[in-house]
């Protein structure tokens, strides 16, 4: 007798209770931005804590910018790695996963975000204390939030992008 039929993984454990977001034809709104909404907040802090490093050692504006970005993917891809790993995925496979829920979704974003920093005149030139840094920098997160639910929505929709982590979380 068979019995391959009953046997479940940890995967099939952790789908247990969740529509797979691989099978469906389209994803919410609301779906599609709480993933974004996940994303962006990690890429937000290594964005924020990026530019106040570079900005606070003076120095110009390619590193900083350098630095920002690789920290709001360091951090971005952190978040989706903590939610994964608690759902008791190793490490091999909760990176595959973050790499593959997050990449283009953080890219997407950063691309948006510091284009309007690059934008904004005298914005990559502002201090910490100047409103200018800030205000360009949390407007440059609202517009690529704006820009990448839509992306989102769409790669949710296919079953790519936040799909591949969504029955971890």
């Amino acid at each position: 007798m068979d019995h391959s039929a009953h046997r479940t993984s940890a995967s099939d454990t952790a789908h247990a209770g969740h529509d797979d977001a691989r099978t469906t034809r389209g994803a919410s709104w609301g779906t599609a931005a709480k993933a974004t909404l996940h994303c962006l907040t990690g890429c937000a802090i290594g964005e924020i804590v990026g530019m106040a490093i570079g900005t606070a050692l003076r120095w110009h504006n390619v590193p900083t910018m350098i630095l920002a970005i690789a920290l709001a993917f360091l951090f971005g891809y952190s978040f989706t790695l903590y939610a994964v790993r608690r759902a008791g995925v190793g490490w091999g496979a909760a990176v595959r996963v973050a790499l593959a829920a997050d990449t283009v979704s953080i890219a997407v974003m950063e691309l948006v975000d510091n284009g309007i920093i690059a934008l904004v005149p005298g914005a990559l030139d502002a201090h910490l204390s100047d409103a200018l840094f800030w205000s360009s920098l949390l407007g440059g997160f609202a517009i690529a939030f704006l820009i990448t639910t839509p992306v989102n929505k769409w790669m949710i929709g296919r079953g790519k992008g936040h799909a591949a982590a969504h029955g971890y979380h």
